[in-house]
């Protein structure tokens, strides 16, 4: 009797063809997903810009109060560097730094080098304690309280004039007496003026919602605004940069332990991760999570056990086997259709052959009682009944003819 041909390894996984056609609307998708968001983020990529920047339109930028400045005379000019913000230092004008607290130690102590005796304005926003420790000797900043509509309480002419503002963050305290402190907070005052020579002066400031543009109109937080940075006819407004080159080299190690200290205390010094990413990623990476998880619901499989129900018509054997046949033959799974032929056959021989049902599948039972019955070698009985999987769909249809010869034989013996 002719047997099966050797086998070839086979599984029920698909072939590439078939998971390509799977995958392809996905990756289709996901295609589609990023050419808009590069598109997105390269139209909108001239436009964006942080936290008080003066070209900023959003709700937290600046550009609301740069251009009232401008319209009053002030010519406003934005520095990214150390270099440029220093260069640009004298007594016709204002230095606004936006984020002192991220300078470095030595950055930090060249700017207070530079702006002292050069009979100008200084602005520091919501500088933290080692932060205004090195920009403003003798000052000491108090912890973090919410921002609210704050007097003046003080007889500077700008606070005066300007009346209540939005105003709270950091609070300081100065060992000079000569300085002015308004707008305090708990009783501490969170603006504060210390005098510099003849015509110079710092100004810090607990927080920066009072030049934002979604604030800018409330209470008398433009007119504070404008009389603050308004005072000189030039207006450098300071964005440092992590960037800077002249934040690579810095000898203040052992301070920024003592900045790292202060993290809890003074919420304010230093801004978060989330914060230093740009809206548009925030956006991008929550709708790419979003399409992600509706992909996976769309091409989630359905959970639980499988639920037997009746067919609404009847369907022939012969047609249930096509079928099933035809799903084996699309998954090339040809070791699932040669076991499911054995396994009939072995059933029909063993009731042939007087071997219990379930010795079936035995073959140290089923082969002797089958040997018995017909002329065929137990080594042919063996690969036939209990083989490997055919090796092609020729062989797979050779071993059905086969199976179907030894029932009969065993069936007239």
């Amino acid at each position: 009797m002719t047997t099966a041909t050797a086998p070839s390894p086979t599984s029920t996984a698909l072939p590439p063809r078939q998971v390509w056609k799977r995958v392809q609307g996905v990756l289709i998708v996901l295609l589609v997903l990023v050419i808009a968001g590069v598109t997105f983020a390269a139209v909108r990529s001239g436009t964006a810009y942080g936290h008080l920047d003066p070209r900023s339109a959003g709700p937290k930028g600046s550009r609301a109060a740069a251009e009232l400045l401008k319209e009053r005379g002030v010519s406003v000019t934005v520095a990214t560097t150390l270099d440029d913000a220093i260069g640009a230092t004298g007594p016709d004008t204002t230095l606004l730094v936006t984020g002192p607290n991220l300078l470095t130690p030595s950055q930090q102590r060249r700017l207070h080098g530079a702006t002292t005796g050069s009979d100008g304005r200084t602005l520091l926003i919501a500088p933290g304690p080692s932060a205004a420790s090195r920009l403003a000797p003798g000052v000491r900043a108090e912890p973090h309280r919410p921002v609210s509509t704050l007097p003046p309480s003080c007889t500077l002419p700008a606070a005066r004039n300007a009346g209540t503002v939005d105003m709270g963050g950091i609070r300081y305290t100065a060992r000079d007496a000569d300085a002015t402190a308004c707008y305090p907070s708990d009783g501490t005052p969170s603006l504060l003026l210390l005098k510099d020579g003849k015509k110079g002066d710092t100004v810090l400031l607990g927080s920066p919602d009072f030049l934002h543009n979604e604030r800018l109109a409330h209470q008398g937080n433009a007119s504070l605004a404008l009389q603050l940075l308004g005072s000189r006819p030039h207006l450098v407004w300071y964005l440092p940069s992590l960037a800077d080159p002249s934040a690579t080299s810095d000898d203040g190690i052992s301070d920024d332990t003592d900045d790292r200290g202060d993290e809890e205390e003074f919420p304010g010094e230093e801004s978060s991760f989330l914060e230093l990413i740009p809206s548009g990623w925030l956006w991008g990476t929550l709708q790419l999570t979003l399409a992600a998880a509706l992909a996976a619901i769309w091409r989630g499989r359905r959970l639980g056990p499988l639920v037997m129900e009746r067919l609404p018509v009847s369907i022939r054997a012969s047609e249930s086997a096509e079928g099933r046949a035809g799903l084996y033959r699309k998954a090339n799974a040809r070791d699932r259709a040669a076991e499911s032929l054995r396994a009939a056959a072995r059933t029909r021989i063993a009731r042939l052959a007087d071997v219990p049902t379930h010795e079936a599948h035995t073959s140290a039972v089923l082969l002797p009682a089958v040997s018995a019955r017909t002329t065929t070698t137990s080594d042919d009985l063996s690969t036939l009944l209990f083989g490997p999987a055919p090796a092609d769909d020729a062989a797979l249809v050779l071993l059905a003819e086969h199976l179907d010869a030894l029932e009969r034989e065993v069936r007239t013996s």
